[in-house]
This record gives structure tokens, sequence and C-alpha cells, in this order.
């Protein structure tokens, strides 16, 4: 596939500014720490208007606004693809946004404000090596294993997995998440013999597998905590798709 066809048929010359990425390039081969990222334009209103699936949405703004050549959204981490949802929304529509809240006491709805400027990124527990890498030695096997973050086509990947299976049928959405993070178990690059080791590996090692790249990914802090007007606290989180934008049509 040629790079205007899976890129479409962006002007790299239009107006646009450099992103800072949170990840900051570490987890990218290219090394990669901001990317060009155009403005919102009118022909883009139609795909906020016309898409209903959110990461549909997400995907064709990404894939439309990025302005680096033979670059693959696909590659992205979550915390990314955030950075530049909201740049893409602070530029076009400014940086407040309003949660349509729930007092608990009352069951009466109330707004509340903040500014998408404010938002910090969460410090990371452990650091990549110089491969982007993070090697964990598991507690019950005492083996050594090297993990990477999951990008959106992992993620992407994942959910269609689990949404093949029929209703009743248990996904193995933890086995299979395992795989994709795993890139290799105790000096073996065996994908076979990753596969095979995971399903046999002890809760305990799965778990502590799971914790440590949970606090690997850098983030975005999303968690906001509002005082309702009866006194109760609500605790809510910004979510990305079709309503990060909508509300301002």
């Amino acid at each position: 596939m040629d790079n205007a066809s899976q890129y479409g048929q962006q002007d790299f010359n239009l107006p646009h500014d450099v992103v800072s990425l949170p990840s900051q390039g570490k987890y990218y081969k290219s090394g990669k720490s901001s990317i060009k990222v155009g403005y919102l334009t009118a022909q883009d209103e139609n795909t906020l208007l016309g898409q209903r699936n959110g990461d549909n949405i997400i995907m064709t703004l990404l894939r439309n606004k990025i302005y680096e050549p033979n670059f693959d959204p696909m590659e992205l981490l979550e915390c990314d693809v955030e950075a530049i949802l909201i740049f893409l929304r602070n530029t076009s529509f400014g940086s407040e946004y309003t949660f349509n809240l729930r007092d608990p006491k009352t069951l009466s709805n109330f707004e509340s404000t903040i500014s998408l400027d404010e938002l910090n990124v969460k410090e990371v527990s452990i650091e990549p090596n110089n491969q982007g890498l993070f090697e964990i030695m598991l507690p019950v096997t005492q083996k050594m294993v090297k993990c990477r973050l999951l990008n959106q086509k992992d993620i992407q990947d994942l959910q269609k997995m689990r949404d093949s299976y029929p209703d009743g049928v248990i996904a193995p959405v933890v086995t299979k998440r395992l795989e994709k993070m795993i890139v290799e178990f105790d000096g073996s690059k065996d994908l076979a013999d990753i596969s095979s080791t995971i399903v046999n590996l002890p809760i305990a090692d799965s778990k502590f597998i799971r914790n440590t790249m949970e606090g690997a990914e850098p983030k975005l802090d999303l968690e906001r905590v509002f005082v309702a007007p009866s006194g109760e606290k609500v605790s809510t989180r910004i979510a990305f798709g079709a309503e990060f934008f909508r509300p301002f049509f």
C-alpha cells in the first residue's frame, strides 16, 4: 500500500503545529518525541458529524491530521493519541471541557468545567531499556521477561478478538494480551514457545507482569473529582471518542 492511499491525500504544507508526545519517543524505533499535526478544517467537520463509531473517528482524524510522511498512526501509544486529540480539540474549540454530572444525593444534573491545558502526565514506575523494552524478573518462576507497551493496532486486535467470541464463550483476553506484551521469555524469542509458556504461567507472575506494565505506561491524568451542589464528591474521567468533539455540534 503506497503512502497516498494509506494516509489520504494530505498536503503536508498546510498549517500545522508540533505536538510533544507524552511518551517522549522512548518506545518507538524512530525515537520521535514530537509530531506535526494539522489543524481541524471544515472538511473534518464532515467526519466528526458523519461517523458514529468513536474508534473510527479517532483513526480517521489521526490519519488525516498527522503530517509525517510514512508514519503509521496504528503504532502510537494511547497517551500520545490522547495528546494529539487534545491538541486538535484545543486549537479548534478552546481548552475548556465541561462535564455533565449527576449529584448522587439529589440525583439532579450539574455541570463542572476544567481546562484541558492543565492535564499532566503521570510519572512512570519503571523505565525501558535502550530498545524501548521493559525487563521484568517474575516473582514465582524467577524467569526474566522482556515486554513492550501495546500500541493502537494491538488494542484494536484484542478488541476484534474479544468481539469474535459468541455470547457465553470466554475470550482468552488475558493470555492474548500477554502474548502481545512479551517479546522474550527466559531468553527465547520464539512466539510459539512464548505462547505455550504463557498458558501455564502462574497467576502471580501473570498479574505481576500486567501490574508492572500498567505502571510503566506514560498516561495523562484524566481522572477528576468534583464536589456536587449537595456536597457529595463525584469522580469522573475524560473520555475520548465522538462525544469528545460532538458537544460543539
